[in-house]
């Protein structure tokens, strides 16, 4: 069965998410214990990306290329060479972005693009190229980050910083991150048990915010 966007929405509320498998595309869905999350209170910020945040080198967007930035970050990792966002992934939450539970943060550049390749980047509306972008799920005052990608310097941070001061502002009360990386890690990523996490959730999707 493929996956919906009510079947997405009825887990990510029960503190569930799914991931493809990197070797033969199954679906699994998981609840990990500990979980990891961001406080919005506890962002840290290095001096470095400030500076790189004020410059405004990028053109910071949201919602302006969704199917773009999934797409991009289903890439494979250098390295790597897998990818936990198969196809049924990237309909199910593009499916989910068009009801308005999805949403992305972009970062482009602001370098004129001459490659006409770069039309379906809406290069001549925004300006510049993809450089850049995160998305998410959004419920209530959860907002439940999934994946991101760079393909300039600090690009993917640079909307992180824009996406925790939106989430601020609009009164989010949790950024789900799911797991603990070395690279979350330098922005106050802490990881709680299941347990304690569940009672955030139900807190946060109590509250009636608009992403």
């Amino acid at each position: 069965m493929p996956i919906t966007p009510a079947m997405l929405v009825w887990a990510y509320s029960r503190g569930i998410f799914p991931m493809g498998d990197p070797e033969d595309g199954t679906i699994g869905w998981y609840s990990p214990d500990p979980r990891a999350i961001l406080p919005l209170d506890g962002f840290h910020v290095t001096r470095s990306l400030r500076r790189q945040v004020r410059k405004g080198r990028l053109r910071v967007t949201i919602d302006r290329a969704f199917e773009q930035v999934i797409r991009a970050c289903a890439e494979p990792r250098i390295g790597d060479g897998q990818t936990w966002i198969n196809p049924e992934i990237i309909d199910a939450y593009t499916s989910l972005h068009v009801a308005g539970l999805a949403h992305s943060v972009e970062a482009w550049s602001r370098e004129p693009v001459t490659d006409a390749r770069e039309e379906e980047m809406e290069a001549d509306e925004i300006g510049g190229r993809l450089v850049g972008g995160l998305y998410g799920v959004s419920l209530g005052g959860a907002f439940f980050g999934e994946s991101m990608f760079s393909q300039a310097t600090d690009a993917s941070k640079v909307c992180l910083v824009h996406l925790v001061e939106h989430l601020r502002r609009r009164g989010y009360t949790l950024l789900d991150t799911q797991f603990s990386t070395p690279h979350l890690k330098q922005f106050g990523v802490v990881e709680i048990s299941r347990r304690a996490y569940l009672e955030q959730l139900v807190g946060a999707l109590r509250r009636a915010v608009v992403f």
